[in-house]
Order: structure tokens, then C-alpha cells, then sequence
């Protein structure tokens, strides 16, 4: 599933910052449910990651995004970001052609790959 970024309404993967007081597994799990109302089992090990510049009003940011997978058991109807974003299953041939960062491209054609 890929959701639509906030400001370029891009096709991303969920993900955020590490909240305070969370492990990087339950931040994971967490903007998968706020961002795209999605939850699950989440596998235990990153299967990579990925770097993307965010464009913002004073500097431009290099964001280095680690990709957990998520085995998807329930999807809600209402989440916290239904009206920010838009979301979509996709296959992996159309999740990499819609995502922009090459990297992001790659770790999906190698996720796509796993028995």
C-alpha cells in the first residue's frame, strides 16, 4: 500500500519521525495506523532504506528512511490522515513506477522478490 505524501501529494511509503517514547518498531507501527489505517504484524528485521531531500521554507532536508515490512490484517475504514492523504494497493510493477526515489524503487523490486 502506498499513500500520498502531504505536501506534493507524491506516492510514499508510511512513515514518520521516531516518537518520543517509542522503539523505532512501534513508531513504525504507528504511522502505518495514523497515515494509512492500516495494522498489522510488522516483520522484524528493515528490509533496507532509503534517502529522500524534503524541500522545506528555510533548507532543504536529507531524510534517511529505514522500510519495515507489514504483514496487513486489518484495514480501518477511519484513521487520523483519511482526509490528508489518499491511499492505494498496488502491485510492485505500479508501486515502482509511482514512487520517485530510485532507491525506494529498488527495495520494492527486491521485496517483490521474496518467497
Amino acid at each position: 500500500m502506498l499513500i500520498t505524501s502531504l505536501g506534493t501529494k507524491r506516492w510514499i511509503l508510511p512513515k514518520g519521525n521516531i516518537e518520543p517514547g517509542l522503539t523505532v518498531r512501534e513508531s513504525t507501527e504507528f504511522e502505518a495506523f495514523e497515515e494509512a489505517g492500516v495494522m498489522g504484524s510488522l516483520h522484524a528485521n528493515s528490509i533496507g532504506s532509503y534517502t529522500y531531500e524534503k524541500v522545506g521554507e528555510d533548507e532543504d532536508l536529507l531524510h534517511h528512511v529505514k522500510v519495515f515490512p507489514l504483514k496487513v490484517t486489518k484495514v480501518l475504514d477511519e484513521y487520523p490522515h483519511q482526509v490528508k492523504r489518499e491511499r492505494q494497493w498496488m502491485d510492485p510493477t505500479e508501486a515502482i513506477e509511482a514512487v520517485d526515489e530510485p532507491e525506494l524503487k529498488e527495495l520494492i523490486g527486491k521485496f517483490a522478490e521474496q518467497p
